[in-house]
């Protein structure tokens, strides 16, 4: 036990490079998705994300957007605790026959304009949990789903490219 204590304290810390993209492309996804959003709405985009009964795969990529990685504060995104005061619903997960009314529930709570973004293989088309007896299926058997960001679990520069997309299918409607 002692050789084992004694060999994590002299060894370096066990740290792994920042995944994917580069700090260049990042940070040119991120100027995009915040002129985007600026030119659209005038302020940053505010996202609710909503577990519809997921592995919390995609929840941990969400999460890492505002890690010190990716930071997405700095482009005008910010995450929400009230869907009162989002415009995007990220909804994660194939849609359990539990969450179901809390879902419709949050989407009613929403403003107007609101958009719905599924995330993940499971959100998209519930992926693993197909034919389970607890799911009802994917985000779009519950709620008009505006764009699908496939995945298992999508990366966190998809989920941005998939918010530049989104935003860019809103200002052409």
């Amino acid at each position: 036990m002692r050789t084992l204590l004694l060999k994590s304290l002299f060894s370096g810390p066990a740290t792994t490079a920042a995944p994917g993209l580069g700090a260049d492309a990042l940070e040119e996804l991120g100027r995009t998705l915040q002129a985007r959003a600026g030119k659209l709405f005038g302020r940053s985009l505010s996202i609710r994300e909503v577990d519809a009964g997921s592995c919390n795969g995609c929840e941990l990529e969400i999460h890492a957007l505002n890690n010190p990685v990716y930071d997405v504060e700095r482009f005008g995104l910010r995450f929400v605790a009230s869907p009162r005061h989002a415009d995007v619903l990220l909804v994660t997960g194939p849609v359990t026959r539990n969450m179901r009314v809390a879902l419709e529930r949050t989407y009613a709570a929403a403003p107007e304009p609101k958009w719905v973004v599924a995330v993940g293989d499971c959100g998209c088309g519930c992926g693993v949990f197909e034919g389970s007896y607890a799911v009802i299926g994917g985000v779009d058997k519950v709620l008009p789903v505006d764009l699908h960001i496939p995945g298992c679990p999508p990366r966190p520069a998809a989920l941005l490219q998939g918010l530049i997309t989104l935003l860019d299918r809103v200002a052409t409607r």
